[in-house]
């Protein structure tokens, strides 16, 4: 393909990879976002109640992202990531006290479950074969419909990682990318379970070192002009309104790496999946290291609020996933219920709470369900030079930074291999 100029809207991490890819196929890029920021819902800052930098939600890299180690490569930045070796998967349960790790074992062939130090306490071997039942799951079951909730594993493993992996409960959740997960996680061996964090946060992780990269290629990068409307003639898009004025793009190609609901405001006879999902951070401050049950970074926790507890530093993150029963609750109220799991998991005293920061995202990821699985669609669109990317779109992986990081791929890849000609352009599917 020849060089191009492509405007991409949008600079979460599908648009930053969408962005890096063009750029080293020597395709001259313009990164446009509304934000005074690029990341998205994947970025750091400074709190000033903590004094300390802080996600804005609780992320977790599988050895298996084989696109978001990728990623981190091209930027110089895979250190960045701090993991267990061997993967571990430690949980405690604050009703009993009980606690365990699951420990996969390496290769693909699972002996792992006959071992009972590496499994769920109380579990058979058999008992972990159910799981096959999602590979065989229509698309319109859900995870609940496929796994057995009176089940041994439910409670202590299927829900977790269902709701960690697809923020939407298991009722409501589609079966076939719980499925996807599982094959390209457990299913591959323990180096593809090993979870990862970013030890300085997420900015220094994806962000900065992606803005450095295409900087150093000369992209354009604006921040705070929302993309407000489109002009289309002739099958292309010919205009682009931004809040600062309007650029002609009829010879140029467009990505448009949005969220589903700013999408429909631009492209309103487009089927799109709206409906969204809550997720709720806290962060808390502690007087010294955190030290979490099981000495690892991540922990897992049961029969309480609290879903999953990262460590580090002096900050302990909590996470609640499909939080929509949380979300509308007075941030404090929430800080102090999730306070309580916190200090019983970590043998600490329940009052005070320690200095805190709570972040609700109403809308973090799309509500994973059969319906809107069924609405994702792929990078290519009905308008020849209109191309889609975001974690929302179908990677056949939840909406995750891995899920983010392919989409943006497959977009540029569509751009580069000539795919804006009509007979090639399909408006709900595309290659993933």
């Amino acid at each position: 393909m020849s060089v191009v100029d492509v405007h991409v809207v949008g600079a979460g991490l599908a648009g930053l990879s969408a962005a890096l890819d063009l750029v080293d196929a020597g395709a001259r890029v313009a990164l446009h976002e509304a934000a005074p920021q690029a990341g998205g819902r994947c970025r750091s800052f400074h709190d000033p109640i903590l004094d300390r930098t802080i996600d804005n939600g609780g992320h977790v890299v599988l050895g298996a992202n084989t696109a978001a180690f990728a990623f981190l490569d091209r930027i110089g930045a895979r250190d960045a990531l701090s993991g267990p070796a061997p993967a571990a998967f430690p949980f405690l349960d604050l009703a009993t006290g009980e606690n365990w790790a699951i420990r996969p074992n390496a290769g693909p062939l699972p002996w792992w479950i006959m071992a009972p130090g590496r499994r769920v306490p109380g579990t058979r071997p058999a008992d972990y074969a159910e799981a096959l039942n999602l590979y065989f799951a229509d698309p319109r079951e859900t995870v609940a419909r496929r796994l057995d909730p009176d089940g041994p594993l439910y409670k202590a493993l299927w829900e977790p990682l269902c709701v960690a992996a697809l923020n939407t409960d298991p009722r409501e959740a589609a079966a076939k990318p719980l499925a996807r997960v599982l094959a390209e996680s457990f299913g591959k061996g323990e180096a593809a379970c090993r979870p990862h964090v970013a030890r300085a946060g997420l900015s220094a992780a994806f962000v900065e070192p992606a803005l450095s990269a295409l900087r150093a290629k000369q992209t354009e990068i604006r921040y705070g002009v929302p993309l407000e409307a489109m002009g289309a003639a002739g099958g292309r898009i010919v205009r682009l309104r931004f809040a600062d004025g309007e650029i002609d793009c009829a010879k140029t190609c467009v990505i448009l790496a949005l969220p589903p609901a700013a999408l429909a405001r631009l492209l309103p006879d487009l089927p799109l999946p709206l409906e969204a999902s809550p997720i709720v951070n806290v962060h808390f401050r502690l007087p010294g290291p955190v030290v979490l049950p099981g000495g690892r970074d991540l922990l897992g926790l049961i029969g309480g609020t609290a879903q999953w507890l990262i460590a580090r530093g002096d900050v302990v993150s909590v996470t609640v996933s499909a939080a929509d029963a949380l979300v509308d609750r007075p941030g404090e109220a929430i800080a102090a219920a999730l306070w309580r799991d916190v200090a019983t998991a970590m043998g600490l005293p329940p009052f005070p709470v320690p200095p805190f920061r709570t972040i609700k995202e109403r809308k973090a990821t799309l509500r994973l369900t059969p319906g809107m699985e069924a609405l994702r669609c792929g990078p290519l669109t009905a308008t020849q030079n209109l191309f889609l990317a975001g974690d929302w779109t179908q990677t056949g992986l939840p909406p995750t930074i891995e899920g983010a990081i392919r989409s943006g791929r497959a977009a540029s890849r569509a751009v580069l291999q000539g795919h804006a000609r009509p007979e090639n352009i399909s408006p709900r599917r595309g290659p993933a």
